[in-house]
């Protein structure tokens, strides 16, 4: 993010410069604590956190619906594609008009724990009974090794020509 006195072409410079470095830098538009991704991460996290203190999934149960679920979605695009994918052939206007009431209907009910001693208890020992006998450094190089691989496959395939598309059928 400039500041009021940057210019476009300074931003510009900027965000070339970090994604030469094979980083994906992103321009804020506007100021705000935090960083985005960091600031997504807490949002679900907050309700990670509610439902396995409420009982409703362990750790292990939570971090597999979140890693086989939209976690390999979200390897690939980011929400708003997969959003706009998930409208079908009428793309992310159709995603709103069928999904914006059971949507909003989510939100009201989304969990805000109080990360209560005990609460924090609850979470260490699921997290615990997830872990097992793996410590850190295997846990550590099990996500470094799967990262790696999905790095080399989105490289590969930004770097892979697109297909041509296909033209209209005559009848």
């Amino acid at each position: 993010m400039g500041g009021a006195k940057t210019s476009e072409a300074t931003i510009q410079r900027a965000l070339k410069f970090f994604n030469s470095l094979g980083k994906r830098a992103i321009h804020l538009h506007k100021e705000l604590p935090g960083h985005v991704a960091n600031r997504l991460q807490a949002a679900l996290a907050r309700e990670v956190y509610y439902l396995v203190a409420e009982g409703v999934v362990s750790a292990a149960d939570v971090d597999t619906a979140l890693s086989w679920g939209p976690g390999l979605r979200w390897g690939v695009m980011g929400n708003m594609l997969l959003n706009h994918l998930g409208g079908g052939q009428g793309g992310i206007d159709h995603f709103f008009q069928q999904f914006t009431d059971p949507m909003t209907a989510w939100w009201k009910v989304l969990g805000s724990p109080q990360l209560t001693p005990e609460v924090q208890k609850k979470l260490i020992d699921s997290v615990h009974a997830e872990v097992g006998s793996r410590s850190i450094d295997e846990l550590a190089a099990e996500r470094d090794k799967m990262l790696m691989g999905l790095i080399e496959l989105r490289t590969k395939g930004a770097k892979a020509p697109a297909a041509p598309k296909a033209s209209a059928r005559v009848a």
